[in-house]
């Protein structure tokens, strides 16, 4: 770009001076000398030149940036078929998920009272297990008890029976 305005100027001080040595030799003789002609018609040649290339450059610019935005219209157009396609498959997938979880709604609504009533039958078991083993365990305590009576009553018993048979013995 810095070039390209370099180039530009270049011509244009060229011709300026060159003007200035032409108003110059105008007001000493009126008629250019062939050389001053030469030299201004080369310098209007380049410059033409330059501003030649210069536009050409500018078309050139001009029809890539023209590429560009039909490339960037082509690639906007293939993005919004995507989106659309994308919405169109999220669409159905959106329906059933709402309905999967509207169902799981309904099913968390009936297990809670579902729960609660477990929770309730498990105390309730506990308690009755609880009170189970501890009749169980008053049941085991009595019959050792009984065991123990029993014996004790046997040996008594026993022993009374030997005395009354000292006795027996005793009388004969």
């Amino acid at each position: 770009m810095m070039q390209i305005e370099q180039q530009q100027q270049q011509p244009q001080q060229q011709q300026n001076q060159l003007m200035v040595q032409n108003s110059g030799s105008l007001s000493f003789s009126s008629h250019l000398s062939k050389e001053d002609e030469e030299i201004s018609k080369s310098a209007l040649s380049n410059f033409r030149a330059k501003e030649e290339e210069i536009e050409r450059k500018k078309m050139e610019v001009r029809e890539k940036v023209q590429l560009q935005l039909g490339r960037v219209e082509e690639e906007t157009k293939r993005l919004a078929v995507i989106r659309e396609e994308l919405e169109a498959l999220a669409d159905p997938m959106r329906k059933e998920v709402a309905q999967v979880r509207k169902k799981i709604d309904a099913v968390n609504k009936e297990l809670k009272p579902l729960g609660n009533t477990c929770q309730k039958k498990e105390r309730e078991y506990k308690e009755a297990l609880d009170a189970f083993n501890e009749k169980n365990k008053e049941k085991v305590q009595l019959i050792t008890k009984l065991m123990e009576l029993v014996s004790e009553s046997e040996k008594l018993r026993m022993k009374k029976l030997e005395e009354l048979s000292k006795n027996i013995d005793s009388i004969h």
